[in-house]
């Protein structure tokens, strides 16, 4: 459970504060008025808003306080949206020339997310739970690549020939697997250690 007592002008200013300092909605925390605000008389003896605002800290939290943390290093302005779904919970980082945090075909961001995975392991039972995403890259790479492996099955049905992709992420290579697993004429798998294992198209016997 993470607790923040704020002061403010007014109750609501005091709140406002503790939420964007925790990263939090009003529907993700619990409020307590500690102190309610008072002018006083002829502004002697004036008391400010003291808010207490707890909220339970699971590893979404976690991994979202882990990247504040690295980005304000790094002096970086990022915004962190988290979207879940059944299997995973992807962390879009929203900001101005974020370039830097994608990397040469996505490297740097794979290395970012695999460390968010990995502190959060240590301190929660999640085990590569975390997608990091930067504004929709994640979503036109997976084009990208979708196209990739179409174009080279059809050039291994056409010269019989196994052809090897560039290394790959696990993430990127279950794309490939999975477009290609309706294909009755080729077939996909990966060989090689991390972090350069890669996916190997061959046709079908």
């Amino acid at each position: 459970m993470k607790t923040l007592e704020k002061s403010g002008k007014t109750v609501d200013e005091a709140i406002e504060l503790a939420l964007a300092e925790m990263g939090k909605s009003r529907e993700e925390v619990n409020i307590e008025i500690v102190t309610m605000p008072s002018k006083g008389i002829f502004g002697i003896g004036s008391k400010s808003a003291v808010v207490k605002v707890s909220a339970e800290d699971g590893p979404t939290s976690y991994a979202i306080a882990f990247l504040t943390t690295v980005f304000e290093k790094f002096e970086l302005d990022v915004t962190i949206e988290s979207i879940e779904s059944e299997d995973f919970v992807t962390l879009d980082l929203i900001g101005k020339d974020l370039g830097i945090l994608i990397g040469r075909r996505g490297e740097t961001l794979d290395a970012l997310q695999y460390l968010t995975n990995l502190t959060v392991a240590r301190h929660f039972d999640e085990r590569n739970k975390y997608i990091l995403d930067v504004e929709g890259y994640r979503k036109k790479r997976e084009e990208t690549l979708e196209h990739l492996a179409k174009k080279l099955a059809e050039r291994v049905k056409e010269s019989g020939k196994n052809l090897s992709l560039e290394p790959m992420s696990p993430y990127e290579r279950r794309i490939i697997h999975t477009v290609l697993q309706s294909d009755d004429q080729v077939r996909t798998f990966s060989e090689g250690e991390e972090p350069f294992r890669k996916v190997v198209i061959a046709k079908k016997k």
